[in-house]
């Protein structure tokens, strides 16, 4: 991976620049899940979202089988599961988790730290760029994060101990998988991109399949086939969209970018997240969310800038 934009070409970091950009843009639709399929639970979405990932990675990876096997040895497929449970399976049901006990405005507070979290953890790494030169950007992104949460906070919601602890729970499980998947991309240059995230997908099917039965035996409700049908195309749609071809552009994005830009790439998610709301919700912006949007904006481009210094001659091996 390299370190700074000095030492990898312009168009490859503004290529990992879209890509981040990209990602973020098809996983802000996670948050419109639960609204198009009302009346299920965070549990039933998890598992039907992650198990419609499963088997469509396990489709196109089919034909691949044989020359990706000789790619990936047992390690590769246990560290796989690893990442996939942190970055997926466990991430999902804690955040949920979170946000049923703890309320939107707390939930989005912890987990705005990502960002932070991610890049104050890349910039330890050899030949990274120094933490000062990104405190400005980390300032903005926290600012924005907290114009996010203190908009919410009109909602009222009560935020509980348990709530506040899967929201952190979430926030480690998602810096955890952000850093190690970086790492295992950059030294696993023989496996594509796509070959890895259908890897990563067959993984976190398996893991679905475990959660389906207390997914369909702790739900409460009583659901009609048009209900199911309903859950069905919201499953599929946000696996399509959000889980293959968003994984895989947030792993293209992971070979071009240092690790310290990889971070400030997940602030994209939030603000997709709210453009989404606002259309959803057929509304404009209040001023806190326009300067929310101003601060991601600001985060990413002095992020930019900060990359884009002279690094003095240390900082041109790869990490």
């Amino acid at each position: 991976m390299a370190s700074s934009l000095s030492s990898t070409p312009a168009q490859g970091i503004w290529t990992g620049i879209l890509c981040g950009m990209a990602a973020g843009a098809l996983w802000g639709l996670v948050f419109l899940a639960p609204a198009l399929a009302h009346g299920f639970t965070p549990l039933q979405l998890t598992a039907g979202r992650f198990l419609a990932y499963g088997l469509i990675a396990s489709a196109l990876l089919l034909p691949r089988w044989r020359r990706l096997s000789t790619q990936l040895g047992r390690a590769d497929w246990r560290l796989l599961a690893r990442l996939a449970l942190l970055g997926n399976t466990l991430y999902y049901v804690l955040l949920a988790s979170a946000v049923q006990r703890g309320g939107i405005a707390m939930t989005s507070l912890v987990i705005g730290f990502l960002p932070v979290a991610v890049t104050v953890i890349g910039s330890r790494a050899h030949g990274a760029v120094p933490l000062r030169r990104l405190v400005p950007s980390l300032l903005c992104g926290l600012a924005g994060i907290l114009c996010i949460g203190w908009q919410s906070l009109g909602g009222g919601a009560a935020a509980s101990p348990v709530g506040l602890l899967c929201a952190v729970g979430a926030l480690a499980s998602w810096t955890a998988y952000a850093v190690g998947n970086a790492r295992a991309l950059a030294q696993r240059p023989q496996v594509s991109v796509q070959d890895w995230n259908l890897a990563t997908g067959v993984a976190t099917g398996a893991q679905a399949l475990l959660l389906l039965p207390f997914a369909l035996l702790l739900d409460a409700g009583t659901h009609a086939g048009a209900d199911w049908l309903r859950l069905a195309g919201v499953v599929v749609g946000v696996a399509l969209a959000a889980s293959m071809v968003g994984n895989a552009l947030w792993n293209r994005m992971s070979r071009l970018l240092p690790l310290t830009m990889v971070g400030q790439m997940i602030l994209f998610e939030t603000l997709f997240a709210l453009l989404y709301g606002f259309l959803w919700e057929w509304r404009t912006p209040s001023a806190a969310e326009w300067l929310a949007m101003a601060c991601v904006g600001a985060s990413v481009l002095s992020c930019v800038q900060a990359h884009r210094r002279p690094a003095p001659s240390r900082y041109a091996a790869a990490a």
